[in-house]
């Protein structure tokens, strides 16, 4: 098969999944497209739950291995779509659809790259390709299941949309719940310890404050408030406000470390992670991929939006197709142009690397 059969099947495959709807936990039907994929392509493949994947066909495991992944799963459409988000439409060499840049391009760009390779007798690595579920969620069952079942990863090429530039460094994320108290009261008896009135120096501390330590590829570590409740009725002062921040973790801390200095700084009542498992993720500038990239004409940067890169213990590249400034968006969409393209550059660097 050639490169451009390999292209167009990709596309057509796209078009199917984006007309399958696939919200996190529901991807069981864009799973069985990609099943007939590699049924069709005469690849040996596995499923477990709704990730579908497969290694290649001369596996040696006296070899590195090599990582190929990206997400079939997809957020909910908003209410801003002027098109029907699921239905595949082409116009102007662009094409809509939910979930079409964010990641299906990338998800069946490296689906045409491990099938290119797959039958590859004399390949310097092994690969092994996981189209996972549950990434917009950062569920129990996507890639993070799938580590203790596939083969060891030695380096990981993360699918999302990066303009098909190396991102070579990604933010991670911690959320936190915390609580401001004060005394509960009759709204019309005096208070001098409300709540409310006492968040405003705690909101305003978390304006302020800032971590000390940056990165070169990331920058600061960005730290938000996004939610505020507080209150049931007009005439009760409640006795407490819970607040919600949003912390993006950059690869000088670790998201221990950062919930270690905000439980010892912050001037809330308590604050506690919901989870800290999702690290930022990095590669060496020096390692094969990246420079082996860089001589392709590619340009490196850190990406501050987060991917399934976060479950990862390898070095892993996050690189596809796409734009990430589109994902999310009403009317999403990707070039058929990028997609093409990204298959050109995934088989080039591929052909191009030594994987140690």
């Amino acid at each position: 098969m050639t490169q451009q059969e390999l292209k167009n099947n990709a596309i057509h495959l796209l078009k199917q999944l984006i007309e399958t709807q696939s919200f996190s936990s529901e991807e069981d039907q864009t799973a069985l497209h990609i099943e007939d994929w590699f049924k069709r392509h005469d690849i040996d493949y596995k499923r477990t739950q709704n990730n579908v994947w497969a290694v290649n066909k001369h596996f040696d495991e006296s070899k590195p291995t090599l990582l190929l992944n990206s997400h079939h799963d997809t957020v909910k459409p908003n209410s801003a779509y002027t098109k029907d988000p699921f239905k595949a439409i082409v116009e102007d060499g662009k094409l809509y659809g939910l979930g079409s840049n964010d990641a299906g391009g990338c998800l069946v760009s490296l689906i045409a790259t491990f099938t290119y390779f797959y039958n590859t007798e004399d390949l310097k690595y092994n690969l092994v390709i996981v189209a996972s579920a549950e990434e917009e969620s950062s569920g129990p069952n996507g890639l993070n299941s799938m580590l203790p079942i596939i083969p060891e990863v030695d380096v990981a090429i993360v699918g999302e949309p990066t303009l098909m530039n190396l991102a070579v460094a990604e933010k991670g994320l911690v959320v936190f719940d915390a609580v401001v108290s004060g005394t509960p009261s009759h709204a019309a008896h005096p208070n001098n310890n409300n709540a409310i009135y006492n968040s405003i120096e705690v909101l305003q501390w978390f304006k302020d404050f800032k971590f000390e330590k940056t990165s070169e590829a990331l920058g600061d570590v960005k730290l938000t408030v996004t939610q505020i409740n507080a209150g049931s009725q007009h005439n009760v002062v409640p006795g407490h406000v819970d607040l919600v921040i949003d912390v993006r973790v950059n690869d000088a801390y670790s998201n221990t470390e950062i919930a270690e200095i905000l439980q010892a700084q912050s001037p809330c009542t308590s604050i506690k992670p919901r989870s800290l498992r999702l690290n930022s993720s990095s590669i060496p500038v020096d390692h094969p991929l990246v420079k082996e990239g860089v001589a392709m004409g590619r340009t490196t940067y850190g990406s501050p939006t987060l991917s399934d890169q976060a479950v990862l213990s390898c070095p892993s590249l996050k690189l596809g197709p796409g734009d990430s400034t589109r994902s999310h968006s009403a009317d999403e969409f990707i070039y058929l142009s990028e997609i093409e393209e990204g298959i050109d550059i995934y088989i080039e660097l591929l052909n191009r690397v030594i994987v140690k």
